[in-house]
């Protein structure tokens, strides 16, 4: 464990330095104002930060479904498990120490158990046969093909709803199956389409993007519709139902920037979507500071993802 752990601990460096160390000081300078104003948000509330274990658990378990070493690691050190429950632990303890000193110590403790939990999962794997099967999406919408071909994500959503109906007559259990159906699509905007799919559209970088985000847009709008129809029914009410929905389309507009801001490299995209993610949440609250800093990151991500894209323009 402890040769796997100073492994990925060089390779986690080596990613920081491709970074580059004046984005790697911006980018670190914003997350964590982010992720502290966030957590201290969470923290405040005795309902919304049982949020924190989810939104973390969450992250960790869509890096994990998308590791390409699970089949080298299960050849080579078959009882490799604790060593990713180990990782998947360390990674936590900035919000951990941060919740700690907050006071929420079954918080604390159970975003480190979920996460390490993560560990158990499988890693999700491609079956040729699967792709056979047929989808209620449009195939340009590929990312949305794939993720309905994954049986566990219709169950998810079926699982979402029966959560939020039942608690409909409060505004939580609604609010958190939202977030939580925002929160699995990191899986499916997670991987990379192959560079073979760009070429011949990237004639038009802007309309690429836009089609991208138009799409996901969409197919969002339409399944969290029932879900959002239960939070209209709740205390939150319509008007608190379309401000949700409304930061739901931002952040999911920043994950699918994110995913081509640093196109292909899946580790640095996820990383990016994450931190999209952790601004999105900052931004509840009443300090217009933390707003700023989510248009800034928008416009970072548009721009960013927008000449990274040049280098697969097709003439």
């Amino acid at each position: 464990m402890r040769n796997y752990l100073l492994l990925r601990a060089r390779l986690l460096g080596r990613l920081l330095r491709e970074l580059g160390w004046w984005r790697l000081l911006l980018l670190g300078t914003l997350l964590g104002l982010s992720t502290v104003r966030a957590l201290v948000v969470a923290a405040g509330s005795p309902t919304v930060v049982w949020v924190v274990p989810v939104v973390v658990a969450g992250l960790a378990w869509s890096f994990h479904r998308q590791r390409e070493d699970i089949t080298f690691l299960e050849l080579m050190a078959p009882r490799f498990r604790p060593w990713l429950a180990a990782e998947y632990a360390l990674l936590t303890l900035p919000v951990v120490l941060l919740l700690l000193g907050l006071g929420r110590v079954e918080a604390a403790g159970l975003t480190v158990a979920l996460t390490a939990a993560v560990a158990l999962a499988p890693p999700a794997k491609d079956k040729a046969g699967r792709f056979r099967r047929g989808s209620l999406f449009r195939s340009v919408a590929f990312e949305w093909v794939g993720g309905s071909r994954r049986g566990w994500l219709p169950l998810l959503w079926l699982a979402l709803l029966g959560a939020a109906a039942a608690t409909r007559y409060t505004a939580t259990g609604p609010v958190l199956a939202i977030i939580g159906w925002l929160l699995v699509l990191l899986e499916v905007y997670g991987p990379a389409e192959p560079w073979t799919l760009l070429l011949p559209v990237l004639h038009a970088r802007g309309q690429w993007l836009r089609s991208r985000v138009g799409w996901g847009l969409l197919y969002f709008g339409l399944t969290v519709a029932p879900l959002a129809a239960v939070l209209a029914l709740s205390p939150a009410g319509v008007g608190g139902t379309i401000a949700l929905l409304f930061w739901c389309a931002v952040v999911l507009t920043m994950v699918v920037l994110a995913k081509y801001a640093f196109y292909p490299h899946a580790t640095l995209s996820r990383l990016t979507q994450a931190g999209a993610v952790v601004v999105g949440l900052s931004v509840v609250g009443s300090n217009p500071a933390y707003s700023a800093l989510l248009a800034a990151c928008f416009l970072g991500l548009m721009l960013k993802s927008y000449r990274r894209l040049a280098m697969y323009r097709y003439d």
